[in-house]
């Protein structure tokens, strides 16, 4: 953003565009009817496949300037990891294809994992306590089981450290206002990783319908199910195991940004295996629409989204959580329309970059997800740990 706002400010510039994917400069070429490509001199052959399309210059660069050297001496967030399971391993690749940030160090209780993790990811610092990981970053990311998300946050930010923290984020709203209250005390970013919020194609579908594309919005519902290992954590009882714990900030996200969060009633309904939510499906009131969402570890469904409208509809195919496509249709199917974006690699990357982004701004924005829409999820959740309107189907 820095580089676009300094070629805006030079009045050179008819046009900027930004590449958000592979491939994109012939398409650009071919759609703005570009007549020459210009690079550094750095990358001389490299961009000659583009010569079948446009004229190609390689342009020396001016002496002592840059821009490769201007990222590398800028600051980067130096970022510790709580907890070494399937997330933080997918985390630490995405990670890298993201300027500004670099990985210090990990920590986990079990020094034997904490140490093979860091061997296999080269990551320098193998923390033996949660102590020394803050003293070898400036932010937190926090994998770690669900029930340790509220204390790790809260120490990590009292120690002046910004924080990353997986969903569920925590379980109480009384924890979740107190975390941010900290945060903004201290000047501190404190963001839910909750990775289809930062991504391309759900950004577009939200602004698309909330421009009215398909009408007045009347139902949203969304299903996110997979079938899990029952020795898993993610079924045990003792670790807040369960599909709404795992799984059902996923739905709440659309929902909350569709239709809101100020909702009249919610009412569950749960199929239960040892204590635990294998299945759950949940109906939210609102006062003019409708919403509803499904979330399973031991149970599948098709893992679609349906968005109906007064218009028309949007249908968001498997697994619509990390999706790169979705359409827009009516009931004269010669006025649908389909559209494409980038998804790339995990989607981890993009919340990391917007993350890095706030942090290195020093401007305390919160612009995908909203602490109202961070609050409302956490409530949905204490209320279905307390049992509020819960309906147990065949429960063991």
């Amino acid at each position: 953003m820095e580089r676009i706002e300094a070629v805006r400010s030079t009045g050179l510039a008819d046009q900027i565009i930004i590449e958000e994917y592979k491939g994109q400069k012939i398409d650009d070429i071919q759609k703005y009817g570009v007549d020459i490509f210009a690079i550094g001199s750095d990358w001389v052959g490299y961009f000659d496949y583009l010569k079948e399309f446009c004229e190609v210059v390689y342009l020396p660069r001016t002496e002592g300037i840059s821009s490769t050297q201007l990222r590398q001496e800028r600051p980067s967030v130096k970022i510790g990891i709580v907890g070494t399971g399937s997330i933080a391993r997918r985390f630490v690749p995405e990670a890298g294809f993201v300027n500004s940030v670099e990985i210090t160090g990990a920590f986990n209780p079990n020094q034997d994992e904490c140490r093979s993790f860091c061997q296999e990811f080269s990551i320098p610092t193998v923390a033996s306590s949660f102590e020394e990981l803050l003293e070898n970053c400036t932010a937190v990311y926090i994998a770690s089981p669900h029930i340790t998300h509220y204390d790790y946050s809260n120490r990590a930010l009292i120690a002046g450290k910004h924080v990353l923290c997986e969903t569920p984020f925590v379980f109480k709203r009384s924890e979740a206002e107190e975390l941010f209250k900290i945060a903004e005390e201290n000047n501190l970013v404190m963001m839910v990783a909750l990775k289809t919020a930062y991504c391309p194609a759900f950004g577009h579908l939200i602004t698309l319908l909330k421009s009215g594309m398909i009408g007045e919005i009347v139902d949203v519902n969304a299903s996110v199910t997979t079938l899990t290992d029952e020795s898993s954590q993610k079924l045990d009882k003792a670790f807040l195991g369960g599909s709404m714990s795992e799984n059902a900030c996923f739905p709440l996200l659309p929902i909350f940004k569709l239709l809101g969060t100020d909702y009249k009633d919610i009412r569950f309904y749960s199929k239960m295996r040892n204590g635990v939510d294998i299945y759950t499906k949940a109906v939210i009131q609102y006062q003019s629409a409708i919403a509803s969402f499904q979330v399973g570890l031991g149970v599948k469904s098709e893992g679609n989204m349906v968005i109906s409208g007064t218009k028309g509809y949007a249908y968001v195919p498997a697994p619509w959580w990390k999706t790169d496509y979705f359409e827009i249709r009516y009931e004269d199917q010669n006025q649908n329309k389909k559209y494409f974006y980038p998804y790339s690699g995990e989607g981890l990357r993009y919340e990391i970059k917007e993350f890095a982004s706030i942090v290195l701004s020093d401007r305390l924005l919160y612009s995908k997800l909203s602490k109202k829409e961070y609050f409302a999820m956490t409530s949905i959740l204490e209320d279905y740990y307390k049992r509020h309107s819960v309906v147990f189907i065949d429960s063991q």
